[in-house]
């Protein structure tokens, strides 16, 4: 009974993987809120209040229309469900659990399950929270008419599986800086309310200002997911080469990274401080 069963083939070892993923990315949802519905409306209600907010801030500036020709509440969300996603990745991820933490001392559980839980979470919360929204517009609203809607739902995972490499740069920090690393995913979430060009359009901003946004992958994601959204906007000022390879990089600078701190943190490292 103290002996811990190991998978004899790659196949079980797969399923035992998988198995584990599962559990702890139910774990990581319940974790929330002890009710998982209640914690998917929160999910809704924080994504309807921020594009509420967006819709009244334009009235106040006294822009009613969209700046692409189409939709203005389309427009709006075409910005606002990336965001969500992407911040809620690096969220998600940057907070999955350090090399040091008690949990991952157990032989089945590691680093790379605990992030792909935690990752898994914020993409099923995120959604089915845009599904929700999505179909309350159709339903409520008017008819949804998206012009290329497998090239948007990309745009969303790849936007998801951008965030998920923020996040795991940030963890890795966060394991040998626990002070640093959550003020520094903090400070990446709060600039990308601005630094993601949800509020702009990439084809009307300046050449001085539009190097202020084109250094962040979202910004472009954005933009190339309003070119497949809406019929009468093509994208000239982004591009999907430059999130591609740099979230490749950054995949692989996480990944490095974390497979060093696992290997030299230990739970005495902090003990002389």
């Amino acid at each position: 009974m103290f002996v811990q069963s190991r998978p004899r083939t790659m196949v079980g070892a797969a399923f035992t993987t998988l198995a584990l993923i599962y559990h702890q990315t139910v774990h990581s949802l319940r974790g929330k809120h002890r009710n998982a519905v209640i914690g998917l409306l929160l999910t809704i209600a924080q994504s309807s209040v921020m594009i509420l907010a967006f819709v009244v801030m334009y009235w106040v500036f006294g822009v009613r229309h969209s700046p692409i020709r189409g939709d203005f509440l389309l427009f709006i969300m075409s910005g606002i469900l990336l965001f969500m996603i992407f911040n809620m990745a690096v969220g998600a991820v940057a907070g999955a659990g350090k090399s040091t933490s008690a949990m991952l001392k157990h032989g089945p559980l590691n680093t790379a399950i605990s992030m792909c839980a935690a990752a898994l979470g914020a993409l099923y919360n995120n959604m089915l929270s845009a599904l929700v929204l999505l179909g309350m517009y159709h339903a409520l609203w008017m008819p949804l008419d998206l012009e290329n809607w497998r090239g948007a739902l990309a745009m969303l995972l790849f936007s998801w599986f951008s965030g998920c490499t923020v996040g795991l740069i940030l963890l890795s920090i966060t394991s040998w800086l626990p002070e640093i690393g959550p003020m520094l995913t903090r400070i990446v979430r709060r600039v990308n309310m601005i630094a993601s060009g949800k509020m702009f359009v990439a084809n009307m901003l300046p050449g001085f200002l539009l190097r202020a946004f084109d250094w962040n992958p979202l910004f472009h994601l954005i933009d190339q997911n309003r070119g497949f959204v809406f019929i009468n906007y093509t994208p000239h000022n982004s591009n999907l080469t430059y999130p591609f390879y740099l979230t490749l990089t950054l995949l692989m600078i996480g990944l490095m990274a974390e497979f060093v701190t696992r290997n030299m943190m230990s739970l005495s490292y902090m003990a002389g401080r």
